[in-house]
């Protein structure tokens, strides 16, 4: 069910396809956020979330990106196309991310490493990055509430494997 309550502002989600980004737009629009930009690598997941979200929230405009989080110039013609379509990023969420194959350390090889640390860490960088450089140059927003405009805000989210070990993790 849809907000009664319609906020400005553009929301990004990376990693919006599945799991938690796909929860983090969907709670954006059922907020009443009507610009989303929802992006992922996996094309056919990430038409399937622009349905359900679209479906349930039919009053707001989704634009979709198939997007490699790891490529800067991926990243950049991502940001190009949100600010094509909506002129401003306001709210990012960077939740892309990839689990690598379920070894232990002293098992897994250098490239499976590798991989994981393009998407998970270069790719919320990346994002950020990219984000920023438009956020600091727009005209703030007024806030709802009292609070002072801004220029925007990003959330940058991680596996709990960052902080919590368990055997076999694989990130």
């Amino acid at each position: 069910m849809a907000s009664a309550l319609a906020f400005s502002g553009v929301a990004l989600i990376t990693g919006a396809a599945a799991d938690t980004g796909w929860a983090i737009a969907s709670a954006f629009a059922s907020e009443g956020c009507m610009k989303i930009v929802i992006a992922d690598l996996i094309e056919s997941a990430l038409k399937e979330a622009h349905s359900e979200i679209e479906t349930e929230f039919s009053n707001v405009q989704i634009l979709s990106c198939v997007v490699d989080v790891s490529s800067p110039e991926e990243i950049q013609n991502l940001i190009d196309k949100v600010i094509e379509n909506f002129g401003r990023v306001d709210y990012a969420v960077n939740a892309a991310g990839i689990l690598g194959a379920s070894k232990r350390s002293h098992e897994m090889s250098v490239e499976e490493f590798d991989k994981i640390l393009q998407v998970d860490y270069r790719g919320c960088w990346l994002s950020s990055r990219e984000e920023l450089k438009h956020m600091v140059q727009q005209k703030p927003l007024p806030s709802h509430d009292g609070r002072p405009e801004n220029r925007g805000a990003i959330v940058n989210t991680a596996s709990q494997l960052g902080t919590v070990a368990r055997p076999t993790a694989r990130n």
